[in-house]
């Protein structure tokens, strides 16, 4: 059958990129996929979704542009020799490193073809809009592996790993996808919350069974406990132990041997009301701080909705109400019950209004409705948890930001924004805005872009498609001038999303669910 190429790979990219049908892209990669070999089959997948296998190698595009040289005539690089380059890179430290690190870049890409160095130096950078692809790719492994598509999600649940899946799937079928358990100690794909437009809407949609808890201005954690050993991931499964130690803490003191815990943190102020979420994003890496979370003036605390695991007993396939007993006997003790997030099961109307009130009282975004008979759909959005807020907010992509005027000059200002393509697509644009910016937020944009562009234009600079931007909108409205049929209605700027990728910005779909009568 002989080695897979990255030429092989770079075709069927393009193939992917051409065509809007998911079923049409699937299949392509699942050809692919049945051609590789053991050993390729796990950067390949990575590599379709946007990943590396290895995780990110501090490559920046200003060292790639300083390493590219001329490309080879013809395309000779194969998978499996690039993927043992990238682990070189990846185990590569120590004095010298810098030196050897550049070697091995400057050999891959002079192995390359044009068109091969040009999608290496994306994929290497994180700009092949990393997991976006995730579902495509998930519905390909089931395809080329001849086994159902949910089993291959469950299992993707589970272990928290594309590669790892994919391999596994064509490996052994679906018996060693049926042995993927939920393990302590490796993190499982969050469950994600679907907008709700409003809470009389959410609660008809959901009935009178459901939860109505608080929607924090946070950040969301996954902590797991085995003994006297805790960790702690962000949403994009980061592990965070080392600089959240107050948080480890917390959980270390519950009377339990073992649990998988889902939860917010944020930074509250003396008076218990939270702090701007730049300051609990300071503890994660972001806004200026280090990666160790080292802003010791800014404590965290940590608010449970969810357990997944405990002591012994696996808890995602059981009703939410299930889980929140469980919930509810481990933080029963007095001394832990502010670890619960607040809220109510089974609210009147009029209560679940109260529920809103106190949270946007408390100084909270607004809350979450979960239907209680759900179990933990782990990494999807799914109707059974809707998010409700007083205004209408979406986190979109900055595609591009156009140089301003007057008063602007010199700043840019005004950004483009996308939804995502639930098939994996490029970000389709909704909009423009400059409202909602402080002279602060325009100096940091004017810093910040340029070192993000794909392309700079006189007007303004495209951005690789890779940050986020929280929006908040009155709505949106048909348009005939943007390619997804929909814009945005005074869509002002709220915050950037440092805790979120791409993939993880909201669909165009749920742009399309906030047209009037959608």
């Amino acid at each position: 059958m002989g080695a897979v190429l990255l030429a092989d790979v770079l075709a069927v990219s393009a193939a992917v990129g051409a065509t809007r049908s998911r079923t049409t892209k699937a299949q392509a990669i699942a050809d692919l996929v049945r051609r590789a070999e053991d050993a390729e089959v796990e950067p390949v997948t990575a590599w379709l979704s946007g990943e590396l296998r290895q995780g990110r190698l501090g490559l920046g595009w200003r060292t790639l542009s300083r390493l590219t040289g001329e490309p080879a005539a013809q395309p000779s690089l194969t998978v499996g020799a690039l993927d043992a380059a990238l682990d070189g890179l990846a185990t590569t430290s120590g004095p010298g490193s810098a030196v050897r690190r550049d070697a091995l870049v400057g050999t891959v890409l002079s192995a390359a073809t044009a068109p091969e160095q040009q999608f290496l130096v994306r994929l290497l950078t994180g700009e092949l809009r990393q997991g976006a692809l995730e579902g495509v790719v998930l519905d390909a492994v089931a395809l080329a592996a001849d086994v159902p598509a949910a089993v291959v999600r469950r299992a993707f649940m589970l272990s928290g790993r594309l590669p790892e899946t994919a391999a596994t799937a064509l490996a052994g079928g679906v018996a060693a996808l049926d042995a993927v358990h939920l393990q302590v100690g490796r993190p499982v794909r969050p469950m994600l919350a679907s907008p709700g437009s409003s809470l009389d809407a959410a609660l008809t949609d959901l009935g009178g069974d459901v939860t109505v808890e608080f929607k924090l201005d946070g950040a969301r954690i996954q902590v797991h406990r085995d003994g006297d050993v805790v960790r702690v991931w962000t949403r994009t499964l980061r592990e965070v132990t080392d600089g959240v130690p107050e948080l480890a803490d917390r959980i270390r003191a519950l009377p339990c041997e073992t649990a998988v815990l889902d939860g917010e943190t944020l930074a509250l102020d003396d008076d218990g009301r939270p702090r701007a979420f730049q300051d609990t994003m300071s503890r994660f890496g972001s806004a200026g701080s280090d990666e160790s979370g080292a802003d010791a003036g800014v404590l965290l605390s940590p608010f449970l909705f969810d357990v997944l695991h405990l002591d012994g007993r696996d808890l995602l396939d059981e009703p939410l109400a299930a889980r929140l007993d469980a919930l509810a006997g481990l933080l029963a003790d007095e001394a832990h019950a502010a670890l619960r997030m607040a809220g109510m099961r089974r609210p009147t109307a009029e209560q679940a209004a109260g529920v809103l009130d106190d949270a946007l009282t408390a100084g909270h975004e607004g809350v979450v409705v979960n239907a209680l008979d759900a179990p933990y759909a782990a990494g999807r959005r799914g109707k059974a948890w809707q998010k409700v807020k007083p205004v209408h907010t979406l986190d979109l992509v900055v595609l591009g930001v156009e140089w301003g005027y007057g008063r602007r000059s010199g700043k840019l200002s005004n950004i483009h924004l996308g939804a995502r393509d639930p098939d994996g697509g490029e970000p389709v644009m909704v909009g423009k805005t400059f409202k909602g910016m402080t002279d602060e937020l325009l100096e940091w944009q004017t810093a910040t872009f340029p070192g993000l562009a794909a392309e700079q234009p006189p007007w303004g600079v495209l951005l690789r498609p890779e940050l986020v931007v929280e929006i908040a909108l009155d709505g949106a409205q048909r348009s005939p001038r943007y390619p997804g049929g929909v814009a945005l209605r005074f869509a002002r700027v709220l915050r950037y999303r440092p805790d979120k990728t791409a993939a993880e910005a909201d669909t165009i779909d749920a742009v399309r669910a906030l047209l009037a009568g959608g």
